[in-house]
Formats: structure tokens, sequence, C-alpha cells
């Protein structure tokens, strides 16, 4: 199944996306799940499987998408998680995963204005796989660990690249709001048994500057569900940002910065196309 969370006059939902449209799950089933998140706790994804064939109750084009989960508890980010991107950077591969923390609201949804900060025009691209949990891991195997996975997503992990650097710590440069996105949908894991099978790509305005396979990475899927598992309890909903290929605008000469007028795609094979423009912050 491909789910979605979006807004549709005025009212939050969730629903399936389908061929000519999205099934309102939300409408059908929100006196027990008030949104998407809400479902996965409730281990009922049973339930919106028994709304596969129902016709669309609303066309793709007259929502407002939302990120998979507006409302997660946690969302872990992986750096420096890419043999490619390593690389680039200089680095020798970290003995342990790289983690970070990002807040809902520097995430938008799919088609939506990710903002330029007044304050920097340093906004990099990160194209990225996102998992969302669908069970409980408290200490979990890697062997064990996809049974924990819902579903994957694309992220566009935007970041401010000099209040990144400002210290050793990430968290002012990754959490700038609404730099990032999330998105289109989340594609269940039944889709796709062996996540090392994706394909990232990140295009600027049709350029391609990010292209790798997922099975690139340092840390595996399961070794960053065991490694976060150990050190905090995943709840369904939570996500896990399992870090960049190589190309960040960052090293490149000249830089390569996100600017106002931009249309970004991140595209995982099997997944979806996450695509957002690219403005700059309202004067307040």
């Amino acid at each position: 199944m491909r789910l979605i969370s979006f807004e549709h006059e005025g009212r939050a939902s969730f629903g399936l996306v389908r061929e000519g449209g999205i099934v309102d799950a939300g409408r059908r089933l929100g006196e027990q799940f008030p949104d998407l998140k809400a479902v996965l706790h409730a281990g009922a994804l049973d339930e919106l499987h028994a709304l596969e064939n129902t016709a669309p109750d609303v066309g793709m084009g007259d929502v407002i998408h939302q990120p998979v989960i507006p409302n997660a508890e946690k969302i872990l980010c992986v750096g420096i998680n890419y043999m490619g991107h390593i690389k680039e950077t200089g680095r020798e591969p970290p003995e342990y995963p790289v983690m970070f923390t990002r807040f809902a609201d520097t995430f938008v949804g799919h088609d939506q204005a990710i903002v330029r900060p007044a304050v920097s025009t340093d906004l990099d691209y990160e194209g990225e796989l996102a998992i969302v949990i669908g069970k409980p891991a408290w200490r979990v195997k890697r062997e064990d660990a996809l049974e924990h996975v819902a579903g994957y997503t694309c992220c566009n992990e935007g970041s401010i690249r000099d209040f990144q650097f400002h210290t050793m710590q990430f968290t002012a440069g990754k959490n700038f709001y609404r730099s990032g996105s999330l998105g289109p949908w989340l594609l269940t894991a039944d889709e796709q048994p062996d996540p090392g099978q994706f394909h990232l790509q990140t295009r600027i305005n049709g350029e391609v500057l990010q292209d790798a396979p997922v099975s690139d990475l340092c840390f595996g899927i399961p070794e960053l569900i065991e490694y976060c598992s150990t050190w905090t309890p995943l709840a369904p909903g939570d996500i896990i940002v399992t870090g960049t290929p190589g190309g960040v605008g960052r090293v490149r000469k000249p830089p390569i910065w996100m600017k106002p007028g931009d249309v970004v795609e991140i595209e995982i094979t099997g997944v979806g196309i996450l695509r957002n423009t690219i403005a700059d912050e309202e004067p307040s």
C-alpha cells in the first residue's frame, strides 16, 4: 500500500493512494484513528488493507500534502552514512552511527515549499530514505529489525550548513522551521522486503546531483534499528532518516545551494518522487 497524510478543505486526514486519487480513510475510520500514527500504534494496517478496492474520494491534486507522519514523536537522523559521502567529506568510516535529531515542524509535505531562512543562504539538499517504525522496538537484534518497519518514504533532509558547523553539534543547522520535506507517501514494507534494493536520486531543476543505491549505506537499515533501539524505545510512527549519498552541495566547487524558484526532486525507485519548490522566508 501507499499511505498518505493530507489536508482537504481544511480537514486533516489520511488515506490510501489509488489510481485516480486518494481513498479518504480518515473519513471512514476517524472515530477510531485520528491519524496515520494512531493506525500504526493500534497495529491496524489491516483496516486500511480492507479499503484497497475502494474508489478514490478525492483527487491527488485537490489536497495539501503533509509529511507522512506529521506528528512523529521521534525523528532520528543518521549523518555520514553513505560510503560515497564519507569519501567526499574526507572522513574515515565511523565506528558507530552518527546520530542527531530533528523536530516534526522542520518538515513539509510533497509539493509544499521548503523555506530558506532569512539568516542564511546555505540551504543544502540531502536526498535520503526514511524508515517509519510500525511496531515497538526496544533492544531488537538486527536479524529481527525489519519486522518492526511499517514502511519507507523519501526525505529531503535540508540543512543550513553554516549553522550546522557553528559547533560540533548539528542541532541548529538541522532544525530550521520547514527546511526539509518528507513524502510523498509511505510505501508499506510488504511491498519491498529488501530495502537494500532501493536506488536514490536527487535532482534540482532536472539536473541529477545525487545518484546511489541504498546498498551503499555504511550502516544498513537493520543495523540502524538495532543501534537506535539499544538506547531509546522506538514507537510506531517514529522515523529514522538513514543518511545521504555523495554529491551534496556543500562539497561542490563552487557550492550548490537550494535557492528560491528551484524545483527539487528526491526519487527512490519503487517508493516515489518527493517534489518541492524552494521559497524565501516571509518577513515577520
